[in-house]
């Protein structure tokens, strides 16, 4: 196998985990400026339907996030990085973040949101998030400032670096451990798992995936620990579409 060269042809018989922004879709300069397309919710859905529902979006909008922009309620859909999943069932499971400290770090950000406006904070509930996209001058401080404001508040936070966002979360919980959530439940488990995905908290999902003996797809250039790579959302959607042929598998 040729590390990050291209992955080979997907099966339908695969467990399918994908991340949103960035794979999926392509990154707009704000979260809300994201636009769905048909032509991706067709795909989503025919892989739902075709392998009888083991396909999961994991991403790092909250699940209300997620839900409004695809209305996909019947996906499994795992949201701020795997704190919040909502299984092939239907049940949702939950890691709260302790909500003084989350007040804590809000209150400090306030003063300087209002110094700086190129920087967005996206409060996702569980998470919080401070995107530089429209500030990118401002990435060293924006991430020294939330790495102090986590350590700050203990052990049970941590930081979670992404592309163009610095984001405080529990810690412990990510991409990866919402993988194997998934892969001990049906219609997951007993199945190859493929990861793809784009980012640095996408990492965590690969490494699972590696572990378990799955395939692992870096979107994108990049230092990655992901067994392959795809150029872009465009040859993600594709790469896909192989899966609803028929005739191709993952060796």
């Amino acid at each position: 196998m040729r590390r990050n060269g291209l992955p080979p042809k997907p099966c339908i018989e695969s467990a399918f985990f994908l991340d949103v922004d960035g794979t999926l879709l392509d990154i707009a300069d704000t979260p809300d400026a994201v636009r769905v397309d048909k032509t991706l919710l067709d795909l989503i859905g025919r892989l739902n339907q075709a392998s009888g529902g083991a396909i999961a979006l994991v991403s790092g909008r909250s699940l209300s996030d997620l839900e409004g922009l695809l209305g996909m309620s019947r996906v499994p859909m795992a949201g701020q990085h795997g704190l919040e999943r909502r299984d092939a069932a239907g049940r949702l499971w939950i890691h709260a973040a302790p909500p003084a400290a989350k007040c804590a770090i809000k209150t400090a950000l306030a003063p300087v949101l209002v110094r700086h406006p190129g920087l967005l904070l996206e409060d996702k509930g569980l998470t919080l998030a401070l995107h530089y996209r429209l500030a990118p001058h401002l990435a060293a401080y924006a991430q020294r400032l939330m790495t102090r404001l986590a350590q700050e508040a203990g052990r049970e936070l941590e930081i979670q670096k992404g592309k163009r966002v610095v984001e405080i979360k529990p810690a412990r919980i990510d991409k990866g451990a919402a993988v194997a959530e998934y892969m001990a439940e049906s219609p997951f488990r007993g199945r190859s798992p493929v990861f793809i995905g784009d980012d640095l908290n996408d990492e965590h999902g690969f490494a699972e995936v590696n572990k378990l003996g799955g395939t692992s797809i870096k979107v994108g250039k990049g230092t990655t620990c992901a067994r392959f790579r795809l150029s872009n959302v465009a040859a993600v959607r594709r790469w896909l579409g192989e899966a609803l042929k028929g005739n191709a598998c993952i060796t």
